[in-house]
């Protein structure tokens, strides 16, 4: 199993978190690709009968294909929190190191790893690590964006690949496991004032969208 295709897989189900068919175009803006380089891919992914392709409709995975898929993402969540808790490698480091260490991960090696940390349900930025099994629990965790004034709600997930935003995030102590409290919002989708450890911070609408909380 090459690394590209292994990439390919976890970039469809990801996206087809919001989508059940995902469109060439959005898969190629995704890998970083021009949309004829996705449709070759796409072309052999469906070969390999990891994917069923309607030219008008879109993509999606076939069973092997998220099977697949998730046995990626589990390697990847499972590296990101073990570099995070075992070796102490900084939050907004562990997505990047763990990109290039989730394609060569053996089953034992994987068993070691998930042993050593206590068969854990989350990586470190809130997301599910889906079972050997293929399973993924969902939490039902929502935006911050959506909390009611005056409402205590603790931070749940927040986004991995951009690590300029995660340091940002971690200054302001919106990581998960932190306890929040909306105080005040600025009308028409305007500013919001958070309480975190007794202190004002001030976010973005946009930005606590990316903010999962659970109450």
């Amino acid at each position: 199993m090459s690394t590209v295709i292994e990439d390919y897989l976890k970039a469809i189900y990801k996206l087809q978190s919001s989508t059940r068919k995902v469109s060439t175009s959005a898969l190629a803006e995704r890998m970083g690709v021009t949309a004829p380089s996705a449709t070759s891919m796409i072309t052999r992914l469906s070969e390999l009968g990891f994917v069923r392709h309607d030219r008008y409709r879109g993509v999606e995975l076939t069973e092997a294909g998220a099977r697949t898929a998730l046995e990626v993402i589990r390697h990847h969540r499972l590296w990101e929190l073990y570099l995070a808790e075992v070796l102490r490698v900084p939050l907004d480091q562990v997505h990047q190191e763990a990109e290039r260490l989730e394609h060569a991960l053996s089953d034992e090696l994987e068993e070691r790893i998930d042993d050593a940390l206590g068969h854990p349900a989350l990586d470190p930025h809130g997301d599910p690590i889906p079972t050997r099994e293929g399973k993924v629990s969902e939490e039902g965790a929502r935006p911050l964006s959506t909390v009611a004034v005056g409402v205590e709600a603790v931070v749940s997930r927040v986004p991995d690949s951009d690590p300029a935003l995660l340091r940002y995030l971690g200054e302001l102590g919106l990581l998960p496991g932190q306890r929040v409290r909306l105080t005040e919002r600025a009308p028409f989708g305007g500013t919001l004032f958070i309480d975190v450890n007794g202190q004002r911070r001030v976010l973005s609408d946009e930005l606590a969208q990316r903010v999962l909380v659970t109450e």
